[in-house]
């Protein structure tokens, strides 16, 4: 490790890994982090996702979330979730709901320790206005059904699935409302994560910062303790609500590194130096992930990131720092995205 990680008391290992193991998906969520469905998948053969599961099980991660795009799309997903599930790892699937069936649903149970639906608003108006697709609502609602039928019918011991809410101006006041309606409509639910938007790819855009990023107020309230203690108290007592404004994944270097313990990879095996940013620091094909973490560990304290990053202190600079770090460490190909990626003028509707 970096005599710089040494001194910040960086972690030799990632904890907590994402592999975002598609860009394809049936949405176009307005706040899509990975733009996925409007670029290459860039999906590994199944062979070669065998291979990044290896080297990721050689990190001793605690969890692994499975991610996209829709990770349900992808051939060989379950043979990858189960290699990382039998080597002890915790394995999360992030699922949109649109292509689960029943039979989807029972390999799930088998190969995955959660299975987390999206949902993005709690009536089908606000929620397939975000997520860019007539009926997504009644999709993701149907798979949540399905869990919900699965597991009290007796799913494997200790398996449980949840509501993950990615929270935009559209649909902030619809958080109780998640709380009081949506989650006494599956008795076996277990989680509703609350999640406040992060400017990363379209959610980075300019206008997408003016009219959906949370205004500070709101931000303030998903990071207060008694905004998160008022949710819970009205939720089932069977379901554990989280709410978080989700700046730690700002990695402001202000506020040190001593806890970071994330790492993002992306379909085609390339590791991202830091999750919510554009830039690679190489592939786990052809590299150890301990080289590619402590690759990523030397670009937190890289110059041009300290300079944007530390003066930042609204999500409005934050979404502003995001353009100008894609745009200094992306590939010709992720600038070349970036300058075509669509203005943003709201949710219609």
């Amino acid at each position: 490790m970096s005599r710089w990680g040494e001194q910040m008391g960086a972690p030799a290992r990632p904890t907590n890994i994402i592999w975002d193991v598609t860009y394809a998906c049936p949405l176009r969520c307005v706040h899509c982090y990975s733009e996925s469905g409007r670029r290459p998948t860039r999906q590994l053969s199944l062979n070669e996702q065998l291979r990044v599961a290896d080297s990721i099980i050689e990190l001793q991660p605690e969890m692994v979330a499975l991610a996209g795009g829709e990770p349900l799309v992808v051939k060989g997903i379950f043979e990858v979730a189960e290699r990382l599930s039998q080597a002890g790892i915790h394995v999360v699937c992030y699922s949109g709901g649109w292509p689960v069936k029943p039979d989807l649903v029972e390999k799930l149970m088998h190969c995955c320790d959660t299975v987390t639906i999206s949902l993005d608003g709690a009536t089908a108006e606000v929620h397939d206005q975000i997520r860019g697709r007539t009926g997504s609502f009644a999709r993701a609602m149907a798979a949540l059904r399905m869990l919900d039928d699965a597991v009290r019918a007796g799913g494997p011991p200790g398996f449980r699935f949840g509501i993950d809410t990615v929270v935009v101006r559209s649909n902030f006041d619809d958080l109780e409302q998640m709380c009081t309606s949506i989650t006494t409509l599956f008795p076996a639910l277990k989680s509703l994560d609350l999640g406040a938007v992060i400017p990363a790819g379209l959610a980075s855009r300019s206008g997408f910062a003016e009219h959906e990023l949370l205004s500070e107020s709101q931000m303030e309230q998903m990071g207060s303790a008694a905004w998160a203690h008022h949710l819970q108290s009205i939720a089932p007592q069977s379901v554990t609500v989280t709410c978080t404004d989700n700046l730690d994944l700002q990695m402001n270097p202000v506020h040190g590194f001593d806890d970071f313990t994330a790492l993002q990879i992306e379909p085609d095996g390339e590791v991202r130096a830091m999750p919510v940013y554009e830039g690679t620091v190489g592939s786990l094909l052809t590299e150890s992930g301990e080289t590619l973490w402590h690759r990523a560990i030397e670009r937190w304290s890289h110059p041009f990131i300290t300079e944007t990053l530390s003066p930042v202190r609204t999500v409005e600079e934050w979404a502003a720092a995001t353009r100008l770090i894609d745009y200094r460490f992306g590939s010709e190909a992720v600038r070349a995205r970036i300058d075509q990626r669509p203005q943003f003028f709201g949710v219609p509707g």
